[in-house]
């Protein structure tokens, strides 16, 4: 029986809460490991090692729950990114606080869609919902209440410039905060059921599956090398290039996570090409990227910054389905482990970033934001192919 209303409304709350905590989180992270001392080459390592644990991780849980369940693969997730705020809060020493950012999976790279994706939540949605467009809506909701409570999370970084601790005490004090929103969105899950499905009848992957999920992965590779290496340094490259206040940096990111909650929304009810949907948001993407670097003010990169949100909220549910469609069943949670694996891996450009902005502060951005662009053009000749038989 598929999720009921009930159970689907603990999810969308769910979201809504971790979006809050891991979002600030995410903006803050770069700023506040700036404040205790790192480079951006180390803020870059760390980073890195978060995209290799959590490409581990997510390899590992979408076996797990092809097997057992994508909800016990969700539960772990959540709990051990739980347990990393807590050691995040907790830290006497910038080695546990480095493993607190890693145990938690931040990675300093922020959009409206922060707090939506865990292992196990994808394979979830599509195993309850068969049908496409059913999928599109499930996912355009959950994504459009994770935007909306994102922006939560960006005006808790405006506080830090409000609150009575002193400059490292606000930050734990709202690292606190973030703490308890995601201790509650992890025991919301735990009543959502999931449907049955087929038992598990390869050892991995069928063969079908495998070859549909190579092209994801060569088109997916390219993007998230681009976006490793400039996206989680966002933030930082704000305060550093046009040296914005924590407050105006917490507005940059709220003006963007309402475009986004938008664009969301509108994936659930504009109907066309869904692959030139995928496509030409995630091209959009990267160029927005590049043209922040070149801006020479501040309050237009916070416009391209914002119609970036609008683009990436209509895209996520997009290409979702897309990444999906050639999959099997019985796949699911080891192909969207295996798509998150490979991200990952790309992802820890964010070394080479962090060495870029301390050759150059806005050259991670003009590179990685030309390399996501590239991979939106890899994406749309991979499967163009198959253009008519995927049109929605």
């Amino acid at each position: 029986m598929p999720i009921g209303n009930l159970m689907f409304r603990n999810l969308l709350l769910s979201r809504a809460l971790r979006s809050i905590g891991l979002v600030f989180i995410s903006i803050a992270s770069p700023l506040y490991l700036k404040e205790i001392g790192f480079s951006p080459l180390l803020i870059g390592l760390t980073f890195s090692g978060t995209f290799a644990y959590t490409a581990i991780m997510s390899v590992s849980l979408g076996m797990l729950g092809d097997r057992k369940g994508y909800k016990k693969s969700l539960i772990i997730a959540e709990g051990l990114s739980t347990l990393g705020v807590l050691l995040l809060l907790i830290s006497p020493s910038s080695l546990i606080t480095a493993l607190g950012i890693i145990f938690a999976g931040i990675t300093g790279g922020v959009s409206g869609l922060r707090g939506l994706f865990s292992p196990g939540l994808t394979a979830l949605i599509v195993s309850n919902w068969r049908d496409e467009t059913e999928r599109v809506k499930k996912m355009g909701a959950l994504a459009s209440v994770s935007s909306i409570s994102s922006m939560g999370g960006s005006l808790m970084l405006s506080l830090t410039n409000y609150l009575p601790f002193g400059k490292i005490g606000n930050y734990k004090f709202l690292f606190f905060l973030s703490f308890l929103m995601l201790l509650t969105s992890f025991l919301l899950i735990i009543p959502i059921r999931e449907e049955r499905r087929p038992p598990k009848g390869s050892k991995i992957m069928r063969k079908s599956s495998l070859k549909y999920l190579i092209k994801v992965i060569t088109a997916n590779s390219i993007g998230s090398l681009g976006v490793g290496m400039s996206v989680p340094f966002l933030s930082l490259f704000f305060s550093l290039y046009y040296h914005a206040k924590n407050t105006e940096i917490g507005e940059v990111f709220t003006l963007n996570f309402a475009l986004s909650s938008l664009g969301s929304y509108l994936a659930t009810k504009i109907r066309g090409n869904t692959l030139n949907f995928a496509s030409f948001t995630r091209i959009i993407n990267g160029l927005t990227i590049t043209l922040i670097a070149f801006s020479p003010w501040f309050t237009l990169s916070a416009f391209i910054f914002a119609l970036r949100g609008l683009s990436m909220g209509f895209g996520a549910p997009n290409r979702t389905a897309i990444n999906v469609r050639g999959i099997s069943s019985e796949d699911y949670g080891t192909a969207s482990s295996l798509q998150s694996l490979t991200s990952r891996i790309a992802n820890m450009s964010s070394g080479l970033g962090g060495y870029l902005m301390d050759l150059s502060v806005p050259l991670p951005l003009e590179i990685g934001g030309i390399l996501q662009a590239l991979s939106g053009v890899l994406y749309l000749k991979l499967f163009s192919e198959k253009r008519e038989k995927y049109n929605s």
